[in-house]
């Protein structure tokens, strides 16, 4: 009996060869059938190519080929994602890293610190004396001083609106009150505001616009009421007695009630008015004309008007100097008069001494605050 080989034919042409595990039993691919196992077929664009885990021309340890999905995700990302991918959580110190060492340089050539913190500027001469008695009257020029040159060209009033001359010596109490303003751990004042009889505010907005001026002043908290010690109440009570009157009085009756040693216009604070009157007396030439070191700022004026005044009433008792050239003047230095240390060192010498140096005008006891 011959026996018959069966070995499988060569494929002679050009295209690669794969095995289509789906024929099977001999199927041959003309539909008819033929031995068993596997046929091998032509490869087209619609089968997965043969991909060998190793490269055949490694060497013989091989190496692994690249996958080809993870190299067209890589094209896909953008060079931030591909920075981040490569460099994990260093992606996110180093440039974090950067930025501090740029400060360092930089702090280091320029000399930059951390600025100080900014400390609310006041009075340089400490705590009020709270409480403080004595009937001397506050903030006027001392007497005796005739010699003192009335034409002292910072001193004279300017030029301005009218102004009464002279009141009737009385005063009518202005409607109106506040709450408590600040926190008076040592000393809560209460006020009241006056107007002269006899004094007529029509050009000034009358009565109420000057009381309205003095309650947001003190209210201010770049007033007295930034120190925790103080608080104000203004009250309209006539059945009560406050610790003082802020009153709007005509030049004639100031005279009288502060003293006149010194020709020029001026307020002030007397604790013992009449005996038993406790008053700031704010001259109504000065609130209607200012003063010529604010330049024409009469807002400012009247603001700093009402805080030096108020200050001698609860225990700033002194005046101060300019305590630097070119600096906010202190509240409590005689700014109706000048500025400079020359020339309120010529009619408070006590007080001031002449050393050159000239301050800007300044309302408020805190301006930073």
């Amino acid at each position: 009996m011959a026996r018959h080989s069966l070995s499988s034919p060569w494929l002679c042409h050009s295209g690669a060869v794969t095995y289509d595990p789906g024929r099977r039993g001999g199927e041959r691919s003309d539909g008819n059938f033929a031995g068993g196992g596997r046929q091998p077929v032509l490869r087209n664009e619609f089968r997965e190519p043969l991909r060998a885990q190793r490269d055949p021309l490694a060497d013989a340890g091989g190496r692994v080929r690249s996958n080809r999905d993870d190299h067209q995700r890589w094209r896909k990302q953008s060079w931030l994602g591909r920075f981040v991918s490569t460099y994990g959580w260093r992606a996110y110190a180093l440039p974090v890293l950067a930025v501090i060492t740029v400060l360092v340089v930089y702090q280091a050539v320029s000399g930059t610190t951390a600025p100080k913190p900014v400390v609310a500027e006041g009075p340089v001469q400490g705590p009020p004396t709270i409480g403080a008695t004595g009937t001397g009257i506050i903030g006027a020029p001392p007497k005796g001083m005739t010699q003192f040159d009335a034409n002292l060209p910072t001193g004279i009033l300017p030029e301005g609106g009218p102004f009464t001359e002279a009141g009737a010596k009385t005063w009518h109490l202005v409607p109106g009150s506040t709450p408590k303003v600040g926190v008076g751990t040592t000393k809560s004042f209460t006020y009241t505001v006056e107007v002269e009889d006899g004094v007529d505010t029509a050009a000034i907005g009358g009565d109420e616009a000057f009381a309205r001026m003095v309650s947001e002043t003190l209210a201010n908290p770049k007033s007295w009421t930034h120190d925790a010690q103080i608080a104000f109440t203004r009250i309209d009570d006539p059945s009560q007695t406050p610790d003082f009157r802020v009153s709007l009085t005509s030049p004639m009756t100031v005279r009288e009630g502060c003293g006149y040693d010194i020709p020029l216009e001026a307020s002030c604070y007397n604790p013992a008015y009449l005996g038993d009157q406790s008053r700031v007396f704010v001259n109504e030439a000065r609130w209607v004309r200012g003063a010529v070191p604010f330049q024409g700022d009469i807002g400012s004026y009247r603001q700093y008007l009402i805080n030096h005044e108020v200050g001698h009433a609860i225990g700033y008792q002194k005046h101060e100097p300019c305590a630097e050239n070119g600096a906010l003047a202190p509240v409590m230095m005689q700014q109706t008069f000048s500025t400079s240390n020359d020339d309120d060192a010529r009619f408070d010498p006590e007080s001031v001494q002449a050393d050159g140096k000239t301050c800007r005008f300044n309302p408020w006891p805190y301006p930073i605050a």
